[in-house]
C-alpha cells in the first residue's frame, strides 16, 4: 500500500512540473529567459499543482500497480525494473500527449514521453530506497 502512496504523491507531482516545461518548451518561452520568468513559472506550477494532481492520480497509480507487479516477479531485480517501469510509463505518455498541438516529430514524442518516465522511475527509486519490501513467501 506505501508504494501506491509514494506513486500517487511523487507522480504527479513531478509529472506535473516536467509537463510544464515541456509545454513552455514547445510554445516558445525559453527563447529569452530571466529570472522574472523562471519565477512565473514556478508561481503557474504551484496555482496548477491542483490539476496535476487531479488528471495525473489515475496515471501514476496505473504505473505503481505495474512496477507491484514487476516487484512480484522474482527474477526480475531493481535495475531492470527500474528500466521496465520506466520504458512503460514513457511509451503511455508519450502516446497519450506526444499527438497534441500542431507540431508532430522526433523531439515532440521525446519530450512527452520524459513525461512518463521521469516521476516513474523516480518513484521506483523512492519505494525501493524509503519502502519496505517483503519479500516474496517459497512454497516449500
Amino acid at each position: 500500500m506505501k508504494r501506491y502512496l509514494v506513486f500517487g504523491i511523487v507522480g504527479p507531482f513531478v509529472g506535473g512540473f516536467v509537463m510544464l516545461l515541456t509545454t513552455t518548451y514547445q510554445s516558445g518561452y525559453w527563447t529569452e529567459t530571466n529570472l522574472s520568468e523562471v519565477a512565473k513559472l514556478f508561481i503557474v506550477f504551484f496555482k496548477t499543482l491542483q490539476y496535476s494532481y487531479l488528471f495525473g492520480l489515475l496515471p501514476a497509480l496505473l504505473i505503481g500497480a505495474v512496477e507491484d507487479i514487476l516487484f512480484h516477479i522474482k527474477r526480475i531485480n531493481l535495475a531492470w525494473r527500474i528500466v521496465l517501469v520506466g520504458a512503460v510509463a514513457f511509451i503511455l505518455a508519450a502516446l497519450a500527449y506526444g499527438s497534441r498541438g500542431s507540431d508532430s516529430g522526433a523531439v515532440q514524442f521525446i519530450l512527452y514521453g520524459m513525461v512518463g518516465l521521469i516521476p516513474a522511475v523516480l518513484s521506483t527509486w523512492l519505494v525501493h530506497r524509503f519502502v519496505e519490501e517483503p519479500q516474496p513467501v517459497h512454497a516449500l
